[in-house]
């Protein structure tokens, strides 16, 4: 019988000795973050420099101008800090989402049989994916700069006007209830989403719902509309129209605005086309051919089997894309436009607390890198092809 083997101590054991080395790595990096913090601390007291955070409840003391948010001189720095986080997530969402709908155009035309749509798409591509973000956004706004005035605008129907103040346009007058029905089209796309797969497993089944379109359009409305009822229905709209030397009323956006959406929708459109080129091409061709053996029309062909597997090929790429596009919003300093950058480095000249403006302004452009990766990777999750 042979002898029995005995356990060694758990000191002893790999596993314990790489779990040791990582927490002694660990502690040696907080221990030199915190000497560095307090040895700087004390230089800046020493030199007579505040730190702390205590100053984000001090009075600013500036504006911001072209602000989307009510702010005053009267209001303390850390609501300026909100107020430009808030005109950077505006021009955000809008270059994101413009940037997603003309990127998927563009991919799509690409690889179009159609020669000169094919041609044409390559071209913009080419010709913003290659020449510096910034040289763009300046261009857009020195455009912008050379519009005639207010009172030779170009007017478009009365209802929205374009000069060198911008772009006026008609807006709700009660524009949070707007803004309430647009966040409930959020829900909205989730139960049309249930209500296409309800509507799909019928079909297969034999008994297809009529009208699945138009049902699965009022599903995607009604949360909205649902909030709009519940809000008092209001349907009074502010038109802008020229008063003296400048308009008044309707949804003003600055040159500086739009210069920046424009470069930050156009330039990240030229990558999403690429991306999305490269998943559809990704998706076999045996598949495609397959599919049209079995009689699926085109719509149907993309929609069940190229854009389902492009979308594995795709996330990951545009997830990248849309962080880049939130960071490079940092980008309208260079035009005045007063998103986080901007007004994080008027605060830190006035307020001379300059390691955390900064500390803070980075803080928040990490956060929101780090919740649009997290986003995606759910996304990711949700559209992989689960495997046996």
């Amino acid at each position: 019988m042979p002898p029995a083997t005995r356990r060694p101590a758990f000191w002893r054991t790999a596993g314990f000795r790489a779990t040791l080395y990582q927490v002694l790595v660990i502690a040696l990096l907080v221990g030199a973050v915190a000497w560095m913090t307090e040895t700087a601390r004390q230089a800046m007291h020493a030199r007579g420099i505040a730190s702390g955070f205590d100053f984000l409840l001090d009075r600013a003391g500036f504006a911001i101008g072209h602000a989307f948010f009510v702010f005053t001189p009267q209001d303390t720095y850390l609501r300026a800090f909100v107020v430009g986080l808030g005109n950077s997530l505006v021009v955000a969402a809008a270059g994101l989402v413009t940037a997603t709908v003309m990127g998927v155009a563009l991919g799509l035309s690409r690889l179009s049989g159609n020669w000169l749509l094919s041609r044409a798409a390559g071209l913009y591509v080419e010709l913003f994916r290659n020449t510096p973000q910034l040289v763009q956004i300046v261009f857009w706004y020195a455009l912008f700069t050379l519009l005639p005035g207010p009172r030779q605008a170009w007017n478009l129907l009365d209802l929205a006007f374009v000069s060198n103040r911008g772009l006026l346009m008609p807006w709700p007058a009660q524009s949070g209830v707007f803004g309430l029905a647009l966040l409930l089209l959020v829900p909205g796309v989730f139960l049309a989403r249930a209500f296409l797969r309800l509507a799909d497993r019928r079909r297969r089944a034999g008994r297809p719902l009529r009208g699945t379109a138009l049902l699965a359009a009022v599903v995607l409305l009604a949360p909205s509309a649902v909030g709009w009822l519940a809000l008092g229905a209001p349907t009074g709209w502010s038109v802008p129209a020229l008063r003296g030397f400048n308009f008044v009323g309707g949804l003003g956006l600055s040159p500086e605005f739009l210069a920046l959406y424009f470069g930050l929708s156009f330039y990240i459109a030229a990558f999403v086309a690429e991306i999305v080129r490269a998943g559809i091409l990704s998706v076999g061709r045996g598949q495609v051919e397959a599919a049209q053996a079995i009689g699926l029309g085109r719509a149907d062909l993309y929609r069940k089997i190229v854009f389902p597997q492009a979308m594995r090929v795709v996330v990951p790429p545009l997830a990248a894309q849309y962080i880049s596009l939130v960071k490079n919003s940092s980008l309208g300093v260079a035009i005045g436009y007063p998103e986080l950058f901007s007004v994080t480095n008027t605060v830190l000249t006035l307020s001379g607390h300059t390691i955390e403006a900064i500390a803070i302004m980075a803080l928040v452009y990490l956060v929101l890198a780090l919740a649009i990766g997290a986003l995606a990777d759910i996304v990711n999750r949700a559209v992989r092809i689960r495997e046996r």
